[in-house]
This record gives structure tokens, C-alpha cells and sequence, in this order.
């Protein structure tokens, strides 16, 4: 195996070290939980109405005549999520919104991404509600 000559595992390490840092300086700066189960949420309230599933040879079918809607909710979930990072000053509102789309989720794209979704956009809203800037 041939090494770069200018490459040192220590100048790598110290790297990932700083590359570390600096996102746990940036995590701890707003409400990176909130976000990612946000985001999460969205996930399978938007994949679950196309997706054809069968469970042992018998065909499952999720989609609705709601599917815009499951759609509409995923994507807004994500964007929710993706604000939270990118604006944490408006985490209340994100929360809120979260928070209400999840619930509406729940009759409007299959119980809420069979739950999943559901429970993890209530989580996150609730998470971004309660989050606070570190002093």
C-alpha cells in the first residue's frame, strides 16, 4: 500500500478532531434533536402512500385518496425540520407547526406513517417548543 508522502495519520486525526468540534459547537447551538426526529417524521408520512408492500405474498395497499395531502405533510415536515437548523430562532413556530401536522397526519396519511411518523413529529415539535439557547 502505497502512502501520499505528505500524508500523516496524526495531521488526519487532528483533522477529524477540529471537524468534530466544530459540529458539536454547531449541534449545541440550536435544536439539532428537534430537527432531525422533525425531519425524520416526514420521512414515512411521505413514502408510505407509494409504496407498494406485501407481506407474504399478499399485497398490502396504503395509498389513499389523500395522497397530495401525505405528500403535501411530508414535505412540510421535512422543510419544519431543515428550518430548525437553519433558523433556530424560530423553533416555537416550527414546533407548533410540527406539531400540528403530525396530528393531522394521523387521518390524512395512513394513522401518521403507521405511527412512525406520527410519533416522531410529536417528539420533535415538542422538542423544539421546549428547546432553549444555551447562555
Amino acid at each position: 500500500m502505497l502512502l501520499n508522502p505528505g500524508f500523516s495519520l496524526t495531521a488526519g486525526r487532528e483533522h477529524l478532531r477540529t471537524l468534530s468540534h466544530r459540529f458539536r459547537a454547531w449541534r449545541g447551538s440550536r435544536p439539532f434533536w428537534a430537527g432531525l426526529f422533525t425531519l425524520v417524521a416526514g420521512m414515512p408520512i411521505l413514502y408510505l402512500p407509494y409504496v407498494r408492500l406485501s407481506l407474504a405474498g399478499i399485497p398490502l395497499a396504503l395509498s389513499t385518496t389523500a395522497g397530495a395531502g401525505a405528500l403535501l405533510t411530508g414535505v412540510l415536515l421535512i422543510a419544519l425540520g431543515v428550518s430548525m437548523w437553519v433558523r433556530p430562532e424560530t423553533r416555537v413556530f416550527a414546533g407548533i407547526a410540527a406539531l400540528l401536522l403530525s396530528l393531522v397526519s394521523l387521518p390524512l396519511a395512513n394513522f401518521g406513517g403507521l405511527f412512525v411518523g406520527l410519533f416522531a413529529g410529536l417528539i420533535g415539535g415538542s422538542l423544539a417548543c421546549a428547546w432553549a439557547k444555551p447562555v
